[in-house]
């Protein structure tokens, strides 16, 4: 794969030998590939290979002039090497890193995965003052389908849209199907007016504006309205309010208060409060507009397991972590069928609702945990072969962060910041929230000395607690382990000023790492991956601990019950989504299988005696993986035929509970006494007794 480097006019310090040993490929210098040496370029493409260009500046240039090359076939890819690293104050030592950008840049490209369609003809519903709401429909009027939902102020005596009014009911939905109820409560029927005036001139009450709609608590009911509406006969005190339901396409909702109440917003919706109305956000929001016309298609972000999920059993809800985590509300429980349900059209792709996942029920799809995994971990051996030390993983996301971090870099090329050090690899994702423990673990395990996650303002609050408290999980596995040093934080920058100061802190703040990297790939079961990172971070521990007390809210933890009122009613075992808790076909135990516990506590509110309490805890023992028994009694043997069916001490409290019922008196509370099949048996037999006794 030819790959093609460039110093930008020699302002870089590259060192093409360096970086082709790290890449084992004899690597020529440019100083200008985007023009004079532009043959170069167009030469690598038509060699067939899949060509690497470590620039971005200049992408569009380098995808023209492609398109302008006879014999053009390879496919193209683009690498930042400049801001992320050759335009700092220590570029000289970023080798190894601009290496290993290069490496990863040279990785497949993830896997396809299903998509999520979205079909949208342009009919836009704009809801707001009338004057604002007719001056957005005039500036898209043009391309989308226009109607208007007034809510107070002017309008112009021109009607060019439909307009309606009255009160909202609901409006849900995502782009191409946004359900829209109201109730036309009005006198005037919007639809039918004509914006003479004539009433609004005529109310001695100026309880009608320019909205043409009646303000029901000014109106004193002298309907000189109506008589001055004349023949229009839009007004009409006695109509019953209509109920109107429409499907739009897009909405432009300019009231100060949005219909949805959640950070993360569905697509095709905008809001566009009256304080951003005039300011350059506007026209942002009419070109996307625009846009949004056709059929679309985005990744299908996440996948989902049910027989792994912890949310639900026998009517009792566990785990909510990604219901309650999701900023888009594409989540939520489904009674019925006793699991979530995730609403695609909905999903915005941060990845929350899988890093929070302490089963893996719920899993990133694009890209999946094996090509995230690969990408890491070539970054870090690449990195290191190549002489690097100390590496720490910014991962920031593709948009904001990787603007915040390309803003860094600029403002270094002129001496108004360090720029990114030579030890801080930026790693791009989709959301920053779309990674967890696992791969955080992993990192660590693999080499590097610190993970940091890039946050931009545009996160949602729940996303930042929730990464906070992974962290705080993961720093106290290896603080028990005996790793040193600080491994994991989020960086809270709001502009390049602040992340260039962060940065200069997190070169310096990693910690300890494994003396043997460990080389394992990434599984797509998160907690196959998560056993893979213990197990090496406890073998090459510099610290050999029985077991680590870990935060509330951690994966990992231990069972405690209460002999004293546990019965071996094994509520629990068919409760468990892990299979943590068995029983034994052979005797009464309740046994416990450490390793595969998740802490979703569907245990302990199932338990019908309370019995069952939770302990967040890493066990590090070879028993964290063997079954142990949690609770044992003496079985109990059927009076009539010996078979043991039951525990002495549940047969027991069942009797004592049932002994003062009228039902159960004499021979049916023997009967209580006997398995199923000896029940059975003594019915019959005493109904036959009966019946000779009686003939």
């Amino acid at each position: 794969m030819p790959t093609l480097i460039c110093d930008c006019n020699k302002t870089m310090p590259l060192d093409p030998k360096a970086l082709g040993r790290a890449l084992d490929e004899s690597l020529t210098l440019h100083s200008t590939l985007c023009r004079r040496e532009a043959g170069a370029f167009q030469q690598a493409i038509r060699s067939g290979d899949e060509v690497v260009v470590a620039c971005t500046q200049e992408k569009r240039l380098f995808g023209e002039l492609a398109g302008q090359t006879e014999g053009a076939v390879s496919p193209i890819r683009f690498v930042n090497i400049r801001e992320t690293g050759g335009w700092s104050k220590d570029a000289r030592s970023a080798m190894p890193k601009l290496a290993a950008l290069l490496a990863a840049a040279r990785l497949p490209e993830p896997e396809p995965v299903a998509t999520v369609t979205y079909k949208s003809a342009g009919r836009l519903l704009v809801i707001g003052p009338m004057q604002d709401a007719e001056r957005f429909a005039g500036l898209v009027g043009d391309a989308l389908d226009v109607t208007v939902f007034a809510r107070g102020g002017s309008g112009a005596q021109e009607r060019k849209f439909p307009v309606v009014g009255g009160r909202i009911e609901s409006l849900a939905g995502w782009l191409g199907a946004f359900d829209f109820a109201w109730s036309q409560d009005n006198p005037i029927d919007l639809d039918l007016c004509t914006r003479c005036n004539a009433c609004v001139e005529a109310c001695p009450e100026q309880a009608i504006g320019l909205d043409y709609q009646v303000d029901l608590q000014a109106c004193r009911s002298h309907r000189a309205c109506v008589k001055a509406c004349g023949v229009a006969g839009a007004i009409d005190f006695t109509r019953t309010p209509v109920p109107h339901t429409e499907r739009f396409d897009l909405v432009l909702d300019l009231r100060e208060q949005p219909a949805f109440l959640r950070h993360a917003l569905p697509q095709g919706y905008f809001h566009l409060p009256s304080a951003e109305a005039q300011g350059p956000r506007a026209l942002d929001v009419v070109l996307k507009l625009r846009e949004l016309v056709g059929e679309f298609e985005k990744p299908r972000f996440f996948a989902y397991k049910q027989k792994l999920c912890a949310h639900s059993r026998n009517e009792q809800t566990g785990c909510t972590a990604c219901i309650d985590i999701c900023s888009a509300e594409a989540i939520r429980s489904d009674k019925s069928r006793q699991q979530v349900v995730v609403e695609p059209n909905l999903c915005v792709g941060c990845g929350a609702c899988t890093t929070v996942c302490p089963t893996g029920a719920m899993t990133y799809a694009y890209p999946r945990a094996g090509e995230q995994g690969t990408k890491l971990r070539t970054l870090l051996s690449t990195y290191e072969a190549a002489g690097g030390k100390a590496p720490v993983l910014l991962l920031h996301s593709q948009e904001s962060g990787q603007a915040m971090v390309e803003a860094v870099g600029r403002a270094a090329r002129v001496g108004a910041a360090e720029g990114v050090p030579a030890n801080v690899i930026p790693v791009p994702v989709w959301h920053v929230a779309s990674t967890g423990i696992d791969l955080w673990l992993t990192a660590v395990a693999q080499g590097a000395s610190h993970v940091a996650l890039l946050t931009t303002g545009e996160e949602a609050p729940q996303y930042l607690d929730a990464l906070e408290q992974q962290m705080q999980v993961a720093e106290a596995i290896l603080a028990g382990l005996g790793y040193e040093g600080s491994h994991f934080s989020l960086l809270r920058a709001r502009a390049a000023a602040d992340l260039d100061q962060d940065l200069r802190l997190l070169a310096r703040r990693g910690g300890t790492v494994p003396r043997v990297r460990a080389r394992y790939a990434v599984s797509a079961e998160k907690r196959t991956t998560l056993d893979l990172a213990l197990d090496h971070l406890a073998e090459q521990a510099p610290v050999r601990a029985e077991s680590i007390a870990l935060p509330t809210g951690a994966l990992f933890g231990s069972v405690s019950v209460d002999k004293d009122k546990c019965t071996l009613c094994m509520s629990c075992v068919g409760a468990c989504p892990a299979s943590a808790l068995q029983d034994n076909q052979t005797a009464p135990q309740l046994r416990f299988v450490e390793k595969n516990c998740v802490q979703c506590g569907l245990c302990e509110k199932t338990c019908p005696e309370s019995a069952i309490s939770l302990q967040p805890r890493l066990l590090l023992t070879p028993e964290r993986k063997q079954p142990r028994v949690l609770n044992e009694a003496q079985p109990f043997g059927c009076i009539r035929c010996g078979k043991p069916f039951g525990t002495l001490k549940g047969i027991e409290l069942m009797i004592g509970k049932l002994a003062g019922h009228a039902m159960f008196q004499g021979a049916a509370l023997e009967r209580l006494k006997m398995c199923g099949d000896c029940r059975v048996i003594d019915i019959f037999s005493s109904q036959n007794e009966s019946r000779i006794t009686d003939s």
